[in-house]
């Protein structure tokens, strides 16, 4: 959500005449961003972060 700006569920949605899921499409670029948020997702889980409060950082993250 926070690199796409939607769910999974959603781009399969908007794309049913598409294989495979939305990362099948990423660039390369895209998914260096999306591992790097993943291991800090894990870390501001730890912390203690909201699911709000993580997916908000994340999306300033991706922006920069």
């Amino acid at each position: 959500m926070a690199l796409f700006g939607k769910t999974a569920k959603q781009w399969r949605d908007e794309n049913p005449d598409k294989d495979g899921n939305i990362r099948d499409y990423a660039n390369v670029s895209q998914l260096v961003c999306l591992a790097n948020l993943e291991n800090l997702n894990a870390v501001f889980i730890n912390e203690g972060y909201e699911q709000s409060q993580r997916l908000e950082k994340l999306n300033q993250i991706a922006i920069q």
